[in-house]
């Protein structure tokens, strides 16, 4: 059985500051940390549980059959949160959560093909019914294409010469497994950057997991979308691992809870932007939590209130 630690579990469920009566929804059930912990501080409210993944609604029902009834679970990507619970007669919520890291079950079964440490079909594939794979990318995509997608989505400073070999190599043959795949960024790269610390190809596998998933966009649109849905004090929780993540979440909130006045108006405007930023710099693990959870390194949470 493959464990998930949620990250920063107590200090997000606490913004969130649960009503018993309250709707809340966790856009990224995973294996069912977080929402686990709102579902015990409900009465009469109700939950609702996103995730695209078969095998982390299956983990979460698990859990929380063991704590109550009054959730919902939701097989959907969390760009569909409008009108998936508007099927089911919800139109406000009271609070969401995003926790956006990749579940530890999906990195640590192999065959899921996410994780540079394990030999694997390149998949990467958060929903299985997608039929775009890692592998499809690494083998057809042209060369202008990997070189964009691994300098965007993995800030990889070498992407043209990963891209240059994976073109080589499949020319040769195809490239169907993350072993495969590692041997060729291994070999693409200088020595200097291989003896440095951290894995040669965690950019790499990154970029083409957010490709695959079509992350940073899905991200924006459901964030988006969740905050039309709030309800007045209701509030929107972010945890980010990466840093594009981490700007879209920044950016979005930023403009939600900023008034957009011209400046040099010789008024006076009492109107308040319709939210508050509840954090001015991102939360972050405790020293426990990183000592306990590496995962948990590259986590920052932001917080906006509806006022």
């Amino acid at each position: 059985m493959y464990e998930h630690k949620s990250v920063l579990l107590q200090e997000a469920v606490s913004q969130l500051h649960i009503r018993p009566d309250g709707i809340y929804v966790d856009a990224t059930a995973g294996g069912g940390g977080h929402s686990a912990e709102i579902l015990k501080q409900l009465t009469s409210g109700h939950l609702y549980c996103f995730d695209q993944d078969e095998y982390a609604l299956a983990r979460s029902r698990e859990r929380l059959d063991k704590i109550g009834k009054n959730y919902t679970l939701i097989q959907a990507n969390f760009k569909e949160l409008q009108p998936e619970l508007a099927k089911r007669g919800i139109h406000k919520i009271d609070g969401i959560i995003y926790d956006l890291g990749v579940s530890s079950f999906q990195l640590d079964i192999p065959d899921r093909g996410f994780s540079y440490n394990y030999d694997a079909v390149l998949d990467m594939r958060m929903n299985q019914d997608n039929p775009l794979t890692a592998e499809i990318i690494v083998n057809t995509y042209p060369y202008e294409e990997l070189v964009r997608i691994f300098y965007r989505y993995g800030e990889e400073s070498f992407s043209k010469q990963i891209a240059r070999g994976i073109e080589r190599q499949r020319s040769i043959r195809p490239i169907h497994t993350t072993f495969e795949l590692v041997d060729v960024i291994k070999r693409a790269l200088p020595q200097k950057v291989l003896r440095q610390k951290g894995h040669p190809a965690k950019q790499v596998f990154q970029a083409l997991r957010i490709a695959v998933n079509d992350e940073l966009r899905v991200f924006e649109v459901s964030i988006k979308s969740a905050l039309d849905m709030l309800n007045p004090l209701g509030y929107a929780v972010v945890i980010t691992f990466h840093s594009l993540e981490d700007r879209i979440c920044k950016t979005v909130f930023k403009e939600a809870s900023t008034l957009d006045i011209p400046e040099g108006l010789p008024i006076i405007i009492e109107e308040e932007a319709p939210f508050e930023l509840v954090t001015r710099k991102p939360i972050l693990p405790s020293e426990e939590e990183l000592r306990e959870n590496n995962r948990a390194h590259s986590a920052k949470m932001r917080v906006l209130k509806k006022r």
